[in-house]
């Protein structure tokens, strides 16, 4: 028996060494099995490697979103005529509305100031100025309920707090003569070539819409108004050049 077992475990060796093609083939894929992981397979197989390549294709992606925009981009568009101010704005925007403003001023009639006794009234409230010291910008901000709004204008008014009369600083056309819920009345005087004067804050409106003014006529009492009631009796003087509005006290000089 021992004989038996012994001569059927050399069959089987014959036999699966017999049924192993000896050919290049057979050579080469049995040398396959023996070559190790591939360099791409083990750097694959780290825990970093995944998180790497997305952030590389998302960094690749950005790229050329960045410079396809890029190449989209048109330059911006000037008018080349006015220089918008807006308290982010400089000193040089401030001053070139300003000269523009006076350039109308100088065709036309000088700007003069909205009441008769100049040496009565105070600057209660001054413009706010992109330019100007932190100081000086605080103090020109209006406080309503605790909304905080830089000052278009300046505001005029008498120690006493009493009245006075208000007046057209410049000959024009008046375009607004209404009571407004939150500045009290208001008067808008259309001067020509994009310039106007506005009147807020006044009471006893001695004009309408469409009226034809000159300078110094009386148009209306100084008054009160909600949004600047903490500055009691008053007049609220702004000078518009367009839509921008100008520092009066840049216009204007006491005499």
């Amino acid at each position: 028996m021992s004989e038996q077992n012994q001569n059927s475990k050399v069959n089987k060796s014959t036999t699966s060494s017999s049924n192993t093609p000896n050919t290049p083939e057979a050579s080469k894929l049995a040398g396959a099995q023996a070559v190790p992981t591939s360099g791409w397979r083990k750097l694959l197989s780290k825990k970093w490697a995944f998180p790497a390549l997305y952030v590389a294709a998302a960094a690749i992606i950005l790229t050329l979103v960045w410079v396809y925009q890029g190449s989209n981009l048109q330059p911006l568009q000037t008018s080349g005529t006015k220089t918008q101010v807006e308290t982010t704005q400089g000193t040089d925007a401030a001053a070139g509305t300003q000269e523009d403003v006076k350039a109308v001023v100088s065709n036309n009639e000088t700007l003069g100031w909205p009441v008769e006794d100049v040496q009565g009234v105070d600057v209660v409230m001054g413009f706010f100025d992109a330019a100007a010291s932190k100081e000086d910008q605080q103090r020109a901000v209006v406080e309503y309920k605790q909304t905080f709004t830089p000052n278009s204008g300046i505001d005029l008014a008498r120690k006493d707090q009493k009245p006075f009369e208000v007046l057209a600083a410049m000959s024009g056309t008046v375009t607004r003569a209404e009571q407004h819920p939150m500045m009290g009345n208001v008067v808008e005087i259309d001067h020509g070539n994009g310039m106007k004067t506005v009147y807020q804050s006044v009471a006893e409106l001695k004009v309408k819409k469409g009226d034809a003014v000159k300078k110094g006529a009386a148009i209306a009492s100084a008054g009160r108004s909600e949004m600047e009631k903490d500055l009691g009796v008053h007049v609220h003087f702004e000078v518009f050049d367009g839509t921008t509005p100008v520092n009066p006290s840049s216009l204007l000089a006491k005499n």
